[in-house]
């Protein structure tokens, strides 16, 4: 299958784990009818970014993958043909916990999940309180439509991890992600964080060759406005789609994949890499030590 028609959701959150659910399921229901045969939800959808703060009662928000959320999830999927990928707050164990993104195929098969592997700790985004760093490595799913990548935010900065899951076969690369901006900052700071954001992102479209696909929410939590900003960028990087920093959008575009081959034959960057050189990666600074 060469084209695929992609959903993203974009919404704000409340503090109410069902609602949030509930509204997502609707919001899938809209992509599915618009015509979206895989969607993608923005990151931890069932609650308020609750990483702004370092509490030990935000525990209670998570589940075990699969479980609840998924299992409802799944049934929708059966029910409408699609793919899901849904980003949650998941439970491994007592006092283990991730930060983590279950895809439910389009007949409601669980596939997998991905633990995000990049944590922050930032003001605002105290997320190594909360969450262990993945160890499940890099994914992909072979899915109904297309073999898809799932990263999660913070991932999205680094170019190593979109290379490695492009290497393993991704036709697209998914971020599920939660980004905002201090409403105390001034707007050029904005547009920097935002244009920096975006650009990094689709630099891994062009260095890889595959699409990419961006997915933020929007609204204001405890200082922070969410700059939603989602988007669809080509092989190339050139955005497809981008939607707006303030509203709640549901968008469904179509994604010709064979523009993989013709990008990364007309431009072959994954071909001439010189992998014999990239032993020093694996260092974390090239000084003395």
């Amino acid at each position: 299958m060469s084209k695929v028609n992609v959903g993203i959701v974009q919404m704000t959150c409340t503090a109410n784990k069902q609602e949030n659910l509930d509204k997502a399921i609707v919001k899938v229901r809209e992509a599915a009818k618009r015509g979206a045969q895989i969607v993608c939800l923005q990151e931890l959808f069932t609650s308020l970014y609750f990483c702004d703060v370092e509490d030990y009662d935000n525990f209670k928000l998570a589940e075990a993958i699969p479980g609840p959320s998924t299992d409802a999830l799944s049934a929708v999927a059966k029910e409408l043909g699609v793919v899901i990928i849904a980003s949650l707050f998941e439970k491994r164990a007592q006092g283990l916990y991730h930060n983590t993104t279950a895809v439910l195929d389009a007949d409601g098969a669980y596939l997998g999940k991905y633990r995000k592997m990049h944590i922050p700790d930032d003001p605002g985004f105290y997320e190594k309180f909360y969450f262990t760093p993945g160890d499940l490595g890099y994914k992909v799913f072979k899915t109904k439509f297309a073999t898809i990548g799932v990263l999660i935010c913070w991932d999205q900065w680094y170019p190593e991890a979109s290379r490695i899951t492009a290497l393993m076969g991704a036709e697209i690369l998914f971020y599920p992600t939660a980004i905002g901006w201090a409403t105390t900052q001034d707007e050029a700071t904005n547009v920097e964080q935002y244009n920096a954001w975006q650009t990094i992102q689709r630099s891994h479209a062009v260095a890889n060759g595959v699409h990419v696909v961006s997915v933020n929410r929007v609204g204001e939590e405890a200082g922070v406005k969410f700059w939603g900003g989602s988007f669809f960028a080509n092989p190339f990087g050139a955005l497809i789609h981008q939607t707006s920093t303030d509203d709640e959008e549901v968008v469904v575009q179509e994604l010709d994949l064979a523009k993989s081959d013709y990008y990364r034959s007309h431009w072959p960057f994954m071909r001439d890499r010189r992998i014999d050189s990239y032993q020093p990666i694996t260092k974390r600074f090239l000084d003395e030590e």
